[in-house]
């Protein structure tokens, strides 16, 4: 099959999509320069139009797209902390919750790093832009830090060292069960 369609494409036939719809040739994305340079502000030649660069993207793809969260949180014309403030605050709040743990307070520190992924997930539905805290699609995104963040503040509450916050008798029946 792909040695057909390699013959086709040699004999002038064109390219085709695996399902045989015919593809539109691969145009230069850059303009031919003219053999004659053209002063500025002079007519261009006869007949010759400028090539407009279109902003959709193109048919047939050489690389790969951009990830959505190439872009940035704030204009460039800001300082970097300031630009990825999103990743910055998740990551304070994080080493603050690592902090009080090595410090021997392991239910506030587990607090905060599910705190800071629920913030996380939050600031990822909301936010239009925000740096390097988009990993992956924004439902993606949304749902995982979502679940992590639920899941560690729901296992915070319900440590037993000394004494849970939270009772949740399903939970007792299911650490028995795991850990017999």
């Amino acid at each position: 099959m792909r040695a057909e369609s390699d013959a086709e494409n040699a004999a002038g036939a064109g390219a085709t999509k695996a399902n045989g719809t015919p593809v539109a040739p691969a145009v230069p994305a850059t303009p031919a320069t003219p053999a004659t340079p053209v002063a500025p502000g002079a007519p261009a030649a006869a007949g010759a139009e400028p090539a407009a660069r279109s902003r959709r993207f193109p048919s047939i793809t050489r690389d790969t797209a951009r990830p959505e969260g190439s872009g940035r949180a704030v204009p460039g014309a800001v300082s970097t902390p300031a630009r990825q403030w999103p990743m910055l605050s998740v990551l304070t709040a994080t080493a603050v919750g690592l902090l009080a743990t090595a410090f021997g307070h392991p239910r506030v520190g587990c607090l905060a790093i599910g705190v800071a992924l629920i913030a996380a997930s939050v600031m990822r539905r909301v936010l239009p832009s925000v740096g390097m805290l988009a990993v992956r699609s924004r439902f993606t995104d949304m749902i995982t830090y979502g679940l992590l963040g639920v899941a560690i503040t729901l296992l915070a509450l319900v440590m037993a060292a000394p004494k849970p916050w939270l009772v949740l008798p399903f939970m007792e029946s299911a650490v028995r069960f795991t850990v017999r």
